[in-house]
């Protein structure tokens, strides 16, 4: 079953969890802390595979979880990282999360993280120090990226076919290509996208065939809303136009409309009109319906016959110009893109990375304390170990996150909240 979209529920491996251990050694008397770190968690890796052309084997698996990282143990033991979830998908594949895209696969072999695992909590031989013999602590281990996806397969290809149904595209490709599209005299004879390879002049373009579009596609009328996007990556959109069509130039303003409709950057695209089946009749009807075509169209009018193989090669020039200009443009940006990374990059300090933070009292009288360091060592600390808290609280008065809050009335018994945990500004004895 052909498939171009699918919902996705991804989830990465959570860290393992720190140790809390000590040596017991028959003759080392008072051992230190020995507690080894946690594993971290799997990623899950989106790989763009040129052998897949579906996405349908996703709408029957609909959760993709990588491992969780092991917990820590005894004698420094690191914990094993969680296993990463390996995710083959067609090239072309487009992740978005609440709208925005998180990768885009659009050359064969790309490998992307799309969700990464959270890293493991460090083990209680980390927090040693010449005032602290005996650390009872040890970090938890952090949670991995999560969040629903949806998956849409955007054919890459360098031209796109657009028209009504039984307008000749499947024939055309047929013809050009090494392509075996379903043809046949009704409409909607392509139920799903083709794709073909043409050569021309020692070059080889890469031509997608979508169903044909209807008045009010872009508004999901028919079958083309589900298929424009696979002509969103291409270099340029052919437009063909059966010549018996009783209106040929209604026929291309309307397309040209749901293009528009559709999205702006589609209907910016370069874009070559032909009027196709030449063959089926006379050239002096040929001629008037180019007539016709040119009041709205100024742009050069090709006529074919698939069938009869009239004018193609012509046509496939015309194409191949436009495909290699584009080709050319999209290398010259690479090269600046790669330039670009030569430049010097600008670091912040870990001191400064601290001062990012911020504090504002909350209307239940408790006080909020963000940012993006303080908040995750906040999702690092067990909060069921005092000891645990009473570290977090260390970093604050380091950070000058206590002073701050001082400054804003808190007390030792305030509550303050940080990744959505509550804790005493100080520890509360006698609980």
């Amino acid at each position: 079953m052909f498939a171009d979209t699918a919902e996705v529920y991804i989830q990465a491996g959570r860290g393992g969890d720190g140790a809390v251990s000590f040596r017991h050694e028959k003759y080392v008397d008072k051992g230190g802390p020995d507690g080894g770190d946690g594993g971290r968690g799997g990623d899950v890796i989106f790989v763009a595979d040129n052998n897949m052309n579906t996405l349908s084997d996703y709408r029957f698996k609909p959760r993709l979880i990588a491992g969780n990282g092991e917990a820590g143990g005894k004698q420094k033991k690191h914990g094993a990282d969680g296993a990463d979830k390996i995710v083959k998908v067609p090239v072309g594949t487009v992740v978005y999360s609440d709208g925005v895209i998180v990768a885009d696969l659009a050359t064969v072999g790309q490998r992307e993280v799309v969700a990464k695992g959270g890293d493991g909590g460090f083990g209680n031989f980390h927090f040693k120090s010449s005032v602290r013999q005996t650390p009872q602590v040890a970090e938890v281990g952090e949670k991995g990226d999560a969040f629903t996806a949806k998956l849409e397969m955007k054919m890459v290809a360098d031209v796109g076919l657009v028209g009504y149904p039984n307008a000749g595209k499947s024939t055309f490709l047929s013809v050009v290509s090494n392509a075996r599209p379903e043809i046949a005299n009704y409409a909607f004879t392509t139920l799903q996208p083709n794709l073909g390879v043409a050569d021309i002049d020692g070059d080889s373009l890469l031509i997608a065939d979508i169903p044909g579009l209807i008045d009010g596609a872009s508004a999901g009328k028919g079958l083309g809303d589900e298929f424009l996007r696979h002509v969103e990556r291409t270099a340029v959109i052919l437009h063909l136009i059966d010549v018996q069509n009783d209106d040929v130039a209604s026929d291309y303003t309307k397309i040209r409309h749901e293009l528009a409709a559709y999205s702006s950057d589609l209907a910016a695209k370069p874009e070559i009109v032909v009027l196709t089946k030449i063959d089926t009749v006379d050239n002096e009807l040929v001629q008037m319906q180019k007539a016709s075509l040119a009041e709205v169209y100024k742009g050069k009018i090709y006529t074919i016959s698939s069938v009869a193989h009239e004018n193609i090669v012509e046509l496939l020039r015309a194409i191949d110009k436009i495909v290699q200009d584009d080709r050319a443009k999209k290398a010259d940006e690479h090269t600046s893109e790669a330039d670009d990374d030569d430049l010097p990059t600008i670091t912040v300090s870990d001191a400064e990375q601290a001062k990012a933070w911020y504090v504002s009292k909350q209307k239940d009288g408790s006080y909020l304390v963000a940012g993006e360091r303080i908040e995750r060592f906040a999702r690092r600390t067990d909060f069921e170990n005092e000891f645990g808290i009473d570290r977090l609280r260390d970093i604050m008065k380091k950070w000058g996150i206590t002073t701050e809050l001082a400054k804003q009335g808190a007390t030792g018994e305030s509550l303050i909240e940080i990744a959505g945990r509550r804790f005493t500004l100080l520890r509360q004895w006698g609980d």
